[in-house]
């Protein structure tokens, strides 16, 4: 049966944004998951080395460090980008201006790579055109060649330019790492993922950009920031070139951008009342799940963002969910801690309640047995829709921070049984679920893990098995697999009151705008 690319992708109507030039959608693209930062890095280093005269870089971070080597012999990332700049390539950069370093943000850094780049030519600014307390969190980078738009390529997930996102499948750690929470070790193991895409969506891709580039609000109301920003020249915007046409087809993907802005109170010129397509998008979707809705997820928070998966699995009693989520928060105060957790553990008993053992939660360790952070933002559908971005599940990612996911349907069904499913979504599931499970790349047991059913039990024996020879004191053999059941997180009730307002105000904030926040919806 033909898939209408309508009942899975949201209409320009339902996107809830006229202001945006965005199309609803591309087709003709080709996408490519980049699965680990050390994937990512090294073609992007690739695809910067190549630039000269003429060729385009713009890219959004939200965090960006110059000193990050982007391969395990070099270049730094300030280098790359400054050498492009140096060799003629026209580079802009949005960079958050982030919190204080004071509170594991990055302010420090994201200046430096933005003074880096300024020295060599190029022009980025540190954007704060966010509310109050919010972030830009879109994570991406589009190259773009003169002479030879086959050659286009955009990046966008849920990698940063910075420590700590350089690792493998094996799990061991960038070299160079952020602080975390003493229990992830001193090169904390990261599990992420980011997408290249070729073909017409790079267009769209670099829509966004232009969009906040182009915003004439000024990127600090901090008088004292402004003339800093002023006399380090970190407050030039000056006009984008006009953008050229799209690249031509590359591949059978349809390619839909979905994005938050926050409700902000001078608008948006591209999003007057905020946009969360992000948030809608799910809400379509799910709407229209029936076998398996696979999850990977920084955070899980908030019951307003859960409660469209759990309607899905309440409607169809065949429905099954596998989430994967890191083990432990990435702030571990007093506060900050608990504060984490409040909205996973309500969110998680919400959907235990609607799914029962039809839903399975899990974290990752690597096999020194030090757990995973799990910083991926990935999500498919019955192995239809398939969507990365830098969005997590939960209020701040769908509601007050800037996000940037891809959604991507395939026109090209995959072969094998159960039928129905797209070739782009099933592979994505498949190797992210053959990398948790220790299963080579190809095979029957990959294979067998086409059948929802399947794979949800291969899940949960393999956590079973690891979390066994934890139980028996690791002695013998330590079983394949990097799987563990993940605990629904129990609060004191004082600690919970405490935290609390934290969480609601600073943790998870609701950037919709009164009436939708009124009525939940997004």
């Amino acid at each position: 049966m033909r898939m209408r690319i309508e009942d899975w992708f949201l209409t320009a109507e339902e996107r809830g944004n006229r202001a945006t030039g965005l199309d609803p959608w591309s087709l003709g693209n080709e996408v490519r998951p980049l699965i680990h930062g050390a994937a990512y890095f090294a073609e992007l280093a690739a695809r910067l080395d190549e630039l000269g005269e003429g060729d385009l870089l713009l890219f959004a971070d939200w965090r960006g460090d110059p000193d990050e080597r982007l391969t395990d012999g070099g270049p730094e990332i300030g280098a790359a980008v400054a050498a492009a700049a140096a060799r003629g390539a026209l580079v802009r950069g949005l960079i958050w201006r982030s919190h204080l370093d004071l509170l594991r943000f990055s302010s420090a850094e994201n200046r430096h790579l933005g003074e880096r780049i300024e020295a060599a030519g190029g022009q980025a600014v540190l954007d704060t055109r966010t509310k109050p307390g919010g972030s830009h969190h879109q994570k991406f980078v589009i190259v773009r060649r003169r002479g030879d738009p086959s050659r286009d390529v955009a990046f966008l997930g849920g990698i940063d330019l910075c420590h700590s996102r350089r690792d493998d499948a094996e799990h061991l750690g960038d070299p160079q790492p952020c602080p975390m929470p003493g229990v992830y070790g001193p090169r904390p193991p990261w599990h992420d993922v980011q997408v290249a895409v070729r073909g017409p969506a790079v267009a769209e891709v670099e829509k966004v950009f232009c969009e906040r580039w182009e915003d004439p609000a000024p990127e600090t109301r901090d008088p004292l920031r402004r003339l800093r920003d002023h006399l380090q020249r970190l407050d030039d915007e000056p006009p984008l070139p006009r953008p050229g046409p799209p690249p031509p087809p590359a591949g059978t993907h349809a390619v839909q951008l979905l994005r938050t802005y926050p409700a902000r109170r001078a608008g948006y010129p591209f999003a007057p009342h905020g946009e969360r397509s992000v948030a809608r998008a799910y809400h379509k979707v799910l709407r229209r799940a029936r076998s398996l809705i696979y999850l990977e997820d920084q955070y899980l928070w908030s019951t307003d963002v859960i409660e469209p998966f759990a309607e899905a699995l309440e409607r169809e009693p065949g429905l099954r969910m596998v989430v994967v989520v890191p083990r432990h928060p990435d702030q571990d105060g007093w506060l900050a801690g608990p504060a984490s957790l409040i909205g996973r553990a309500d969110a998680l008993h919400r959907l235990l309640q609607a799914g029962g053992d039809r839903v399975a939660i899990y974290d990752l360790e690597n096999h020194r047995g030090t757990p995973v952070y799990v910083h991926a933002k990935a999500c498919v559908v019955d192995d239809v829709w398939a969507a990365v971005g830098s969005d997590n599940v939960n209020l701040r990612s769908w509601s007050y921070d800037s996000e940037l996911s891809c959604a991507v349907l395939d026109e090209q069904e995959d072969p094998r049984p159960p039928g129905g499913a797209r070739r782009f979504a099933r592979e994505l599931r498949l190797a992210l679920m053959a990398e948790h499970l220790d299963l080579p790349g190809d095979g029957p047991e990959r294979d067998a893990l086409c059948d929802p059913v399947t794979a949800f039990e291969a899940f949960a024996a393999s956590a079973a098995r690891l979390e066994s020879w934890h139980a028996a004191g690791r002695t013998g053999p330590r079983p394949p697999g990097r799987l563990r059941p993940h605990p629904v997180p129990r609060l004191p009730r004082v600690r919970r009151a405490l935290a609390l307002p934290l969480y609601r105000f600073a943790i998870d904030p609701d950037g919709r705008p009164p009436a939708l926040r009124r009525s939940r919806r997004f």
